[in-house]
């Protein structure tokens, strides 16, 4: 029974199901239990020595106080000459926005700009609080599913029959979470051609995983490949994945200055400034040095292909290759369709925590993350292989 002492917005939504996922795997092991928890989105890494090193800094000389609501301007240009250095992308500092987190970045751009007639396109699989925060804007979530025949991507086909005069925006998430499919710069000037027959419909390109791609895979976001939707396209980014700082709670974007001031408007009657700790530690992140990532990007590779060869010879189970993040996203169908089911026996009776498919709207998968040790994930593919049988 619905509590009427709640407003019709929070209803509307679900539970995030990596979180609370992710917090019974917690739980168990507070009780005791040896769960191995591949259910987070989140690096196994060290936030690095420098950056923690300028958050004390930061502490120690006083700067612990309200700052600028949407970012010091130091941040502000850090974040300025990464996108013009890894992107060749230009913006001023009004162009700049950032925020609590990679997920505020993306439901305060939907909040300023949706309402109940607008539509959202996002192609699935994909990440679980897409829609959910269309959803809490009274917009309608398009949700179009994208097979593993197209490696988990949208078509240009695809986009172009899924717009309607009530879209608003398009998402793309590239590395994407939950599959770490990537779209290549030909794909992405396919869906820009579309695109520029609406010149209405708005483009979020979450990039957070960007910096975590493998096999010499080229980066590329829409931005630089169609600079004249540049306009109307939001670049979000963060510090979260690429340097091990999810809980530093620092997301940024670079987007047309009339939805950032509004998103830095509507930021001051919600979240008030990002925590000016983070900010500077964030600042050393981005100016610092970048070297320690090659090892890192080795280092996930190597996990990946050790999961990804031993998904693959499990029977009944079948796994792309991903270009980047750090998921396995496995096929399981041949074994059930319950994959909701499978995945809480995963945890009950294997001890292994995985997040279902169907909460990436792509049913019949699981989603696996390789950030964790060898031994872990060796561990884990045991323990999966042994519930299979």
């Amino acid at each position: 029974m619905t509590d009427t002492r709640l407003s019709d917005r929070i209803t509307r939504i679900g539970t995030s199901a990596t979180m609370a996922i992710t917090q019974t795997a917690r739980d168990m092991r507070a009780a005791g239990l040896d769960v191995i928890s591949l259910s987070a989105g989140e690096p196994d890494f060290e936030t690095p020595e420098h950056i923690r090193q300028a958050a004390t800094q930061a502490m120690n000389s006083g700067a612990t106080r309200y700052t600028a609501v949407d970012g010091i301007p130091e941040l502000k240009e850090a974040i300025i000459r990464k996108f013009q250095r890894d992107n060749d992308l230009t913006y001023s500092s009004s162009q700049i926005n950032v925020s609590p987190g990679g997920k505020p970045v993306i439901f305060n751009a939907l909040a300023v700009t949706i309402g109940p007639a607008d539509e959202v396109i996002i192609p699935a699989p994909c990440w679980v609080s897409y829609p959910d925060m269309v959803k809490l804007c009274r917009g309608t979530p398009i949700v179009v599913p994208c097979g593993a025949k197209t490696g988990f991507k949208i078509t240009a086909e695809q986009l172009s029959a899924a717009i309607t005069p009530e879209t608003k925006w398009v998402m793309l998430n590239s590395p994407s979470n939950p599959t770490g499919a990537a779209y290549t710069a030909s794909e992405l000037l396919a869906l820009a051609e579309v695109l520029r027959a609406h010149p209405k419909v708005l483009i979020l390109c979450d990039d957070i995983y960007e910096h975590l791609v493998y096999d010499r895979f080229s980066f590329a976001t829409m931005a630089q490949v169609a600079p004249d939707l540049s306009d109307r396209t939001l670049t979000m980014n963060g510090v979260s994945k690429a340097y091990a700082m999810t809980g530093w709670r620092i997301g940024y974007a670079g987007g047309p200055s009339w939805l950032i001031s509004a998103m830095r408007k509507y930021m001051g009657q919600t979240t008030s400034n990002p925590a000016s700790v983070s900010q500077w530690a964030a600042v050393a992140a981005l100016k610092g040095d970048q070297n320690f990532l090659d090892d890192w990007r080795a280092t996930y590779a190597a996990r990946r292909d050790r999961v990804i060869a031993r998904l693959n010879a499990m029977p009944g189970v079948s796994c792309l290759t991903p270009p980047g993040a750090f998921y396995a996203f496995a096929d399981i169908s041949a074994v059930t369709e319950d994959d909701a089911g499978f995945a809480l026996r995963l945890l009950e009776k294997a001890r292994v925590a995985t997040v279902p498919g169907s909460a990436f709207h792509a049913p019949g998968h699981i989603r696996l993350s390789y950030a964790a040790s060898l031994s872990e994930l060796d561990a884990a593919m045991d323990r999966l292989e042994a519930f299979l049988a």
